[in-house]
């Protein structure tokens, strides 16, 4: 009988991370920039049917970079963990931390334990009545998750728009068009072509709005926003 290849558990996680980290690197990046009156995604994405954005529920959006399926699968199971839960208790009752936290065990889990990790990072985002209350959540391949402020590059030239933002980002956004603006800037300063609206995926949870935050913008007003 022979006897099996081993592998130390150190390297087993390192091959899946390196693994997972070349499949996030393939996909286009996303930006969600906090501003005065919510939050603001810009994405490349020149689908117009296949998003990368999305509502979840009233204040609660989802941004995924990587696999297309992988991430959708989260996003579906998402919506359905947290209708149920607004149905058995209360809409008030759902919350982007309790959904985060949900993301984070499932990719967790997978990580650890199937032989192929999922090739994605997410991003839960919500929003409240002030701007003190907005949340936003990035989650990575592996389960690990973190609280961020201010704004949040992913996909593969996050180190990149990391840099660039920090320069960049001013202590506090005012409006939506001076936020569409700098994510398309930075967008185009690291990827160093142009990019029209055409080829963008720009969505907002505006705080402004009755029970449902979330809003996809249409190409006529990208270009309006981008002047």
């Amino acid at each position: 009988m022979p006897v099996p290849y081993y592998v130390s558990p150190e390297q087993l996680m390192k091959d899946k991370a390196d693994y997972a980290r070349k499949g996030i690197a393939r996909g286009k990046s996303i930006l969600a920039l906090e501003y005065a009156g919510g939050v603001c995604f810009v994405a490349e994405n020149t689908s117009a049917t296949l998003h990368k954005i999305s509502e979840i529920y009233d204040r609660i959006a989802f941004a995924g970079v990587g696999k297309f399926n992988e991430f959708e699968q989260l996003r579906i199971g998402g919506i359905r963990l947290v209708d149920l839960k607004g149905y058995q208790y209360s809409r008030e009752d759902v919350t982007a931390k309790a959904l985060a936290n949900a993301y984070s065990q499932s990719l967790g889990s997978i990580f650890t334990s199937e032989v192929k990790p999922y090739e994605i990072e997410i991003l839960v985002a919500s929003v409240g009545d002030t701007a003190g209350d907005t949340e936003l959540f990035h989650i990575l391949y592996d389960g690990s998750v973190t609280d961020r402020s201010g704004w949040v590059a992913m996909g593969g030239q996050s180190e990149a728009l990391g840099t660039h933002l920090e320069s960049d980002y001013p202590k506090k956004l005012t409006d939506l068009k001076t936020a569409v603006k700098l994510g398309h800037d930075a967008l185009v300063a690291v990827e160093g072509r142009d990019m029209p609206a055409a080829t963008l995926e720009v969505a907002v949870l505006d705080r402004e709005r009755t029970r449902r935050k979330f809003r996809r913008l249409f190409e006529d007003e990208v270009k309006t926003l981008l002047g």
